[in-house]
C-alpha cells in the first residue's frame, strides 16, 4: 500500500499534482484511489467527469472520490452532536442556530481523513493520492489526531469516571442533561479511528509532496510547511514546482518572468536539498482528463518513479551514547529563536512559531534528564543523560 498526500498554498495546482500522479500509478497497474480533503473538491473538474460519494472509475484501475461528509458527519458524530443539542436545547436556543453552532469548524476535513482510513483498511488499493487542503489547513487537520490522543489519554478518563458517578446530581444542579455512555463512547471511537489515521500517515508508506510556483511568498510558505510537517512526524518526499515559464522563445515581457523564476528556483533547489524538485512548465491551458493529466505529470516526473518512497528514517530518531540517549527531530529551516523546548513529566513539549507538539517520551528516555539541546544541521538534538528525571524544566 503506498499513500501520497499532496499539499500547498491555495491555486498552485496540487489539485492537478495529485491528480497526475494518481493517473500515472493507475497505468502502471496500480488498483488506484484519488479523493480529496479540500473543501473545494475540484477533482470533478480537474477529471471532467461527475463524481459522487462513492468510488468512481474514471480510467482502467484509476478510482475517484468526492467524500460524502453528510454521511461521514452522521455516522461519526451523531451521538455528539445530539448531546449539544439537548444542551442547547436547555438553554433557549432555537433548533436551527443549535444545529449550526453543533457543527465543528473543518468537519468535512477531518470525515474526510476518517474515509481516508476506510479506504486504505478496505485493502481495495495499491495505491491512495490524497487532494489535501490548502497548507495551513492540512497542517492543522494532520496536527489533530495526536492532539485528540492527548487529551483522550490525559484529561478524558477523568472525565468520563467524574460525570458517570455524579450524573443525577449534576444534571440536576446544573438544569441540563449530562452526557451518556454513548456519547463518550462516539468520543473514544473518534479517538481510535483518528489514531489509526496518524499510524498510516506517518508510517513508512506514507508520504507527503509539497506544490508550490516558483514566487517568493510561496516558496516561504513551503518551507514552513515543510517545517511543521517534520515536527508532527509526517515524511516530506519531494517538491513539484508548477507553472515554470520556458526559455525558448521568450518576448521581452516573458524573459523578466524567466529570470525571475529562475533566481527562486535557484533558491528552492537550495533550500529543499536532499529532496527531489520535480518541475512543470507553464502550459497554455490547464490540464483536463485523463490524458492531460497523464502528460502533465510524466513531464514533471521526468522519468522518476511517481511512487517512490522517502528515504531514511523519517523525521524524528533515537541514538544510544554511553551517557545517555540523543532524541533528533527535523526541523528544516527553523531558527533557534523559533523553537521552545519544555519538559513536564514523561512529555516533552516542543513549539516551533505557532505550532506546538506535546511528544510522549519513549518509556527508556522517561527515566533519563533532559542533559542539553541545540539546532544544528536543519534538526532539534535534545540531549538526555541517563538519571532521574525530577527537576528538568527543558
Amino acid at each position: 500500500m503506498r499513500i501520497v498526500l499532496f499539499t500547498g498554498k491555495g491555486g498552485v495546482g496540487k489539485t492537478t499534482a495529485a491528480a497526475g500522479t494518481a493517473t500515472l500509478a493507475a497505468r502502471d497497474g496500480a488498483r488506484t484511489l484519488v479523493l480529496s480533503t479540500d473543501a473545494a473538491h475540484s477533482l470533478g473538474d480537474a477529471f471532467d467527469v461527475p463524481i459522487g460519494s462513492e468510488p468512481t472509475e474514471v480510467a482502467p484501475r484509476l478510482f475517484v472520490q468526492q467524500v460524502d461528509a453528510q454521511r461521514r458527519f452522521e455516522r461519526s458524530w451523531a451521538d455528539i452532536q445530539g448531546y449539544l443539542l439537548s444542551v442547547l436545547d436547555a438553554a433557549g436556543v432555537d433548533p436551527i442556530t443549535a444545529e449550526e453552532l453543533t457543527v465543528i469548524p473543518g468537519a468535512e476535513e477531518v470525515l474526510a481523513l476518517l474515509e481516508l482510513r476506510a479506504q486504505v483498511m478496505s485493502g481495495e488499493w495499491d495505491v491512495v493520492v490524497v487532494d489535501c487542503a490548502p497548507t495551513a489547513e492540512t497542517l492543522r487537520l494532520l496536527a489533530l489526531p495526536e492532539a485528540l490522543g492527548w487529551y483522550m489519554d490525559r484529561v478524558f478518563p477523568a472525565q468520563h469516571r467524574v460525570v458517570k458517578a455524579l450524573r443525577p446530581v449534576l444534571a440536576k444542579a446544573a438544569g441540563v442533561p449530562m452526557p451518556q455512555d454513548t456519547v463518550f463512547d462516539a468520543i473514544e471511537r473518534l479517538h481510535r479511528d483518528l489514531d489509526e489515521v496518524r499510524q498510516l500517515l506517518t508510517g513508512p508508506d506514507a508520504s507527503v509532496r509539497l506544490v508550490l510556483t516558483p514566487e517568493t511568498v510561496v516558496v516561504a510558505e513551503a518551507r514552513r510547511s515543510l517545517t511543521n510537517l517534520s515536527l508532527f512526524g509526517y515524511r516530506v518526499d519531494g517538491v513539484v514546482a508548477n507553472r515554470v515559464f520556458p526559455d525558448e522563445g521568450a518576448d521581452p515581457w516573458r524573459a523578466q518572468w524567466v529570470q525571475a523564476q529562475k533566481v527562486v528556483l535557484a533558491e528552492v533547489e537550495q533550500s529543499f536539498g536532499g529532496l527531489p524538485v520535480w518541475r512543470s512548465a507553464y502550459r497554455p491551458g490547464e490540464p483536463v482528463g485523463v490524458e492531460e493529466l497523464a502528460d502533465f505529470a510524466s513531464a514533471a516526473y521526468a522519468g522518476d518513479d511517481p511512487l517512490a518512497r522517502a528515504a531514511g528514517d523519517g523525521p524524528m530518531s533515537i541514538t544510544r551514547t554511553p551517557s545517555g540517549a540523543i532524541l533528533r527531530i527535523a526541523l528544516p529551516f527553523a531558527d533557534k529563536s523559533d523553537i521552545d523546548l519544555a519538559r513536564h513529566g514523561d512529555e516533552l513539549v516542543v513549539t516551533v512559531g505557532s505550532y506546538r507538539r506535546i511528544l510522549t517520551l519513549p518509556a527508556a528516555l522517561m527515566r533519563h534528564t533532559v542533559a542539553g539541546a541545540r539546532v544544528e544541521g536543519g534538526a532539534l538534538q535534545v540531549r538526555f543523560r541517563a538519571g532521574s528525571p525530577e527537576g528538568d524544566d527543558g
